[in-house]
């Protein structure tokens, strides 16, 4: 009975030294299985991309693809640098975009894209996006991004974001603006 508690006590020390000794860090690429659960009640805070938890670049997507682990949802890692209009952003994200050799992208809720702003007003970068963000080529001026949200009183308004100055607003949906597909969640219909 004395070996088996000692052993007991032994284990528990090189447990709490080993979660001393090797404090955890941010996996900010890798491959395998995610699961992500769908978190939209916690805010995981990027400082550095280091140190993101965040946001983990997929490597068995050519590292094309993002997962943001408070969302659940997966988005392009290099959004669209070309216009569209919302007719044509639509279907550059449901029917001719594929990104690490997977279709099945739409455009974002407003709410799913206003999510990847940043409302720090600490934060004065362009694009207003979290400073450990692993995206790239995310315009900064004029960098209006559709969703696939309409206007609830004119259908021929839909919602974007300004990432410039990270506002919301309704625009015309024949109007130049960029798109960034996702994955995931639940999206509108019709599309």
């Amino acid at each position: 009975m004395k070996q088996s508690l000692l052993f007991s006590l032994r284990m528990i020390v090189l447990a709490i030294l080993g979660a001393v000794a090797f404090p955890a860090v941010a996996q900010t690429t890798g491959p395998g299985f995610y699961y992500p659960p769908s978190a939209w009640d916690q805010k995981l805070q990027c400082d550095t991309q280091a140190s993101c938890p965040r946001f983990v670049v997929l490597s068995n997507w050519s590292s094309a693809a993002v997962l943001d682990r408070e969302t659940g949802l997966v988005w392009e890692r290099s959004p669209s640098t070309v216009v569209f209009t919302w007719e044509n952003a639509q279907f550059h994200c449901n029917q001719s975009l594929k990104v690490g050799n997977r279709m099945g992208w739409r455009l974002p809720t407003i709410q799913e894209l206003a999510s990847l702003v940043d409302a720090d007003p600490a934060n004065t970068a362009n694009p207003r996006i979290p400073p450990g963000h692993p995206f790239m080529g995310v315009q900064s001026l004029t960098s209006l991004y559709w969703s696939a949200t309409s206007s609830a009183t004119i259908t021929g308004l839909a919602w974007v974001v300004n990432f410039e100055g990270g506002n919301v607003l309704q625009i015309g949906k024949s109007f130049p603006v960029f798109a960034w597909c996702v994955r995931g969640g639940q999206g509108v219909d019709p599309q």
